[in-house]
């Protein structure tokens, strides 16, 4: 039973935010921007976000070498070239909106390990560079050989990558969350959606508890758990492992590594490594909203840390945890009206640090003021 006075002033607003990640954060703070008497509320089923924002390895990226080429096999050369543009930007918004230092962003070197089978893609190395030149300033990727031995990791060759970074994942989403409320943005966590009702004139968002909230305007951002609320969409989860080792005594690396066309990524974090992927071990398997561990998985990102990463060394892991990304058919975002009030910024691809800042953006752009 609500107050008059809820009645009045409590449960209305001009546009409704679902999910608190990267997305929804950035879709509100560029509403805000847009039209700055907005009143825009943000709701998060949880405490914490549930979906990857939270629980990523902290990896600024555009894509690897091999997972471009493997994109090149799937998809149309245009397509590529405007997907790693769609990352390229997305990060350039996001440390511009956020600032280098609130969120540790740091270049400490961006690398691909090459296997004896993967070699052949050297050869197409400046084809790659030739395609992506008309978005980037320079040579997205160079030979790194040399810098290998000094790694201590196992493997054939070293490719770097010439415009990716790290950042600090919890800093950035409490940056994100601190910028939101600074404008007037409204965060209500615990805060579960049922359903979305739309009539002629508004949007109604009923939570769980018997409380529905209106809107003139509702944008979905909740990524691989927006099929709960509108079915039919090309939107599979995909869960990702990942694992931090204890305190590695003399870890002769740092800056961010891939390897197997991006199925695993690592990184030196504050004397650690961080340890993440194999999801094509089991992709049935992985294809989960569950926040689970996979021990299959835990075992070989064990094992590939003892071959591949510490050769012959052998180190406690700290901390495990996965979190849920999004796929579909194809590996662009859905960003679209979903209808006359309702609209859509889902299906980041495992690449949501990168697109993020930008889908919100675009998904704001599709938002009548």
């Amino acid at each position: 039973m609500l107050s008059y006075w809820e009645q009045q002033s409590l449960i209305a607003y001009d546009c409704i935010v679902i999910g608190s990640g990267i997305v929804g954060l950035s879709a509100a703070i560029s509403l805000k921007e847009k039209s700055p008497r907005r009143r825009i509320a943000v709701l998060e089923r949880g405490l914490l976000p549930v979906g990857a924002s939270t629980r990523n390895a902290g990896f600024a990226c555009i894509g690897s070498l091999t997972e471009i080429l493997d994109d090149l096999g799937h998809m149309p050369p245009e397509d590529v070239v405007s997907l790693v543009n769609l990352r390229r930007r997305g990060l350039q918004l996001l440390r511009a909106r956020i600032g280098d230092e609130r969120m540790d962003y740091r270049e400490n070197g961006s690398y691909e390990l090459i296997s004896a089978a993967e070699a052949p893609a050297l050869a197409r190395l400046d084809e790659v560079n030739e395609l992506l030149g008309g978005i980037l300033p320079g040579p997205a990727f160079s030979l790194a050989d040399g810098k290998l031995a000094q790694t201590g990791i196992v493997a054939e060759h070293l490719v770097q990558n010439n415009y990716e970074g790290e950042l600090n994942t919890g800093k950035m989403m409490r940056t994100l969350i601190d910028l939101a409320i600074e404008r007037g943005i409204e965060i209500k966590t615990g805060c579960e959606v049922l359903g979305i009702d739309e009539s002629a004139g508004t949007v109604t968002v009923r939570i769980a508890g018997g409380l529905s909230l209106t809107a003139a305007q509702v944008a979905v951002c909740t990524n691989a758990f927006t099929p709960d609320l509108l079915p039919g969409l090309d939107i599979k989860p995909g869960r990702g492992q990942v694992l931090v080792t204890e305190l590695v005594k003399g870890l002769p690396f740092k800056g961010i590594y891939h390897f197997d066309k991006g199925y695993y990524y690592f990184r030196e974090l504050q004397g650690r490594i961080l340890f993440g992927g194999g999801r094509n071990l089991d992709f049935e398997g992985e294809t989960s909203t569950e926040l689970t561990l996979n021990e299959t998985i835990q075992a070989d990102l064990e094992e590939k840390l003892r071959t591949i990463i510490l050769p012959g060394r052998e180190v406690a892991i700290a901390h495990r945890w996965s979190g849920i990304m999004a796929f579909g058919g194809t590996k662009q975002p859905i960003i679209q009206a979903h209808s006359q009030r309702i609209f859509l910024a889902v299906r980041m691809g495992g690449m949501g640090i990168a697109i993020g800042s930008e889908a919100g953006r675009m998904l704001a752009g599709l938002v009548p003021a």
